[in-house]
């Protein structure tokens, strides 16, 4: 496997853990939040699901054996109620933004296109349940600013 190819694998298998686990996320968002948002909530799961399963599909593509699910992820808070699951939703955005920029940054053609276009859904997404956006998203979390100074929204991401 040439070094490209390599790196490539590495962040496909980074960004099918975070789908993984925002698949995960939502579960509990769609336990948790309001009525007026659960619809959101329903197409940001059908989105990750439907990311995930392709990007299991790349994987394999390459020869690889795709990183599995957890059987439960640790949650960055307790989520009791709709607020708390928006925030929840935000923090999986934000992470899943951030891995798919780094896959951005290894992949090239069509996979690289497609992160691209992963990366901006997450970030449309994050400011739809934040309610205003970030300069760079995905970026903060690998600069050591927290997210919540630089908008309206909560830091940290769930561990996976």
């Amino acid at each position: 496997m040439s070094e490209t190819t390599s790196a490539e694998l590495t962040a496909l298998q980074a960004v099918l853990a975070a789908e993984h686990a925002a698949v995960y996320g939502y579960g509990v968002v769609g336990g948790r939040i309001g009525e007026e948002r659960r619809t959101e909530a329903r197409a940001a799961y059908d989105a990750h699901r439907a990311r995930r399963d392709a990007l299991v599909r790349d994987v394999r593509g390459l020869g690889a054996e795709p990183v599995a699910a957890s059987a439960g992820y640790a949650l960055p808070f307790a989520v009791p109620d709709s607020a708390a699951a928006v925030r929840l939703a935000v923090q999986l955005e934000e992470r899943v933004a951030g891995v798919y920029s780094d896959l951005v940054r290894a992949a090239v053609g069509a996979r690289r296109r497609n992160a691209a276009a992963a990366l901006r859904e997450a970030a449309v997404r994050a400011v739809r349940w934040r309610g205003g956006s970030v300069a760079f998203p995905g970026l903060a979390e690998r600069t050591g600013t927290d997210p919540a100074t630089a908008a309206a929204g909560p830091s940290g991401t769930p561990a996976a």
